[in-house]
């Protein structure tokens, strides 16, 4: 009873044709591929907003190592309240 059968598909087939005549039908599939494709890509950018930060942005903040720390000097190190404490 639940079976779909060749017949059944060609009434739906013929209802459609009648309902909404030949001309109409080839402007009703391109609209209803025009809506799955915008439902796609809608999908799409909302999966991917989900998604963590890429590794690529992650690696592009800048790391301070020793190599690239400003190098302090005797010369040009300020002497602090402990240090003056020793000196005097």
């Amino acid at each position: 009873m639940g079976e779909f059968s060749p017949w059944h598909l060609l009434i739906v087939a013929a209802v459609f044709l009648v309902l909404f005549g030949a001309k109409k039908l080839p402007d009703f599939a391109r609209s209803l591929g025009k809506s799955a494709r915008i439902l796609k890509t809608e999908l799409k950018d909302l999966h991917e907003d989900d998604k963590p930060a890429e590794p690529a942005a992650i690696a592009a903040v800048p790391v301070v190592t020793e190599a690239s720390a400003p190098v302090v000097t005797e010369a040009s190190a300020q002497p602090t309240t402990s240090d003056q404490a020793h000196v005097s």
